[in-house]
């Protein structure tokens, strides 16, 4: 909902450079040319206002109500792609994912990994904590990486992975849960997530001065 924006509205829908993030993101996807379908989820009071705001394409772009959490939306979207053999869940508040990255992750699905998210390595010092805020140890930061989205998966895999009604925020978690490997693809520095006032001026400020721009709530990228 852009709580941490301080909207008043759907943060997909907050402008980004002029225009609102989910379109940057849905383009960047159309741009990829790694993607045949894109179904986007949004509140299902906002259908209409949706797809007048998408770009014009000649590829085929669904919009689906989408569900009170993010598993139902993203099981809404994979209803209306019953035909997918590969699927991308994209965040929309990753607006400026370049094209490339997406193509990343779909190069990597046709070269048979089953689940393959885009991750940067992590530079900042990371610390464990226990409920009362005390610090309980310092991860070897070598071995972690910070997440992005397109994830990219086998669709017969997110659809058993979604079968265990299981919740959960990231798409890939639920694929491991199911023991399988999940790959990673260099990701990229402008697929940052747009979540608060200083990153809205962050990627103002990019798409300003001719950066990158590329993400409803989730899109899903179907092939």
């Amino acid at each position: 909902m852009g709580v941490r924006l301080g909207e008043n509205k759907p943060k997909a829908f907050v402008h980004v450079g002029g225009s609102p993030m989910l379109a940057l993101a849905v383009q960047g996807l159309i741009d990829s040319g790694s993607v045949d379908e894109v179904v986007v989820m949004v509140p299902a009071e906002l259908v209409d206002e949706t797809r007048a705001l998408l770009p014009v394409t000649d590829l085929p772009v669904h919009v689906v109500p989408g569900g009170a959490e993010r598993t139902d939306s993203v099981r809404a979207g994979l209803d209306a792609a019953p035909d997918a053999s590969y699927v991308l869940v994209h965040d929309a508040a990753r607006a400026l994912t370049p094209p490339e990255l997406v193509t990343r992750v779909v190069d990597a699905l046709r070269a048979g990994a089953r689940a393959v998210v885009p991750a940067l390595p992590v530079t900042d010092t990371i610390k464990s904590v226990d409920a009362a805020g005390a610090v309980t140890g310092t991860p070897d930061r070598s071995g972690l990486r910070a997440v992005q989205t397109p994830q990219g998966f086998d669709a017969q895999v997110l659809r058993a992975a979604y079968a265990t009604g299981t919740q959960a925020t990231d798409d890939a978690g639920l694929v491991e849960l199911l023991g399988t490997t999940v790959h990673t693809v260099t990701g990229a520095a402008m697929a940052f997530k747009i979540t608060t006032p200083l990153d809205l001026v962050l990627a103002n400020t990019l798409v300003a001065q001719g950066g990158n721009s590329a993400d409803s709530r989730e899109a899903v990228a179907t092939r």
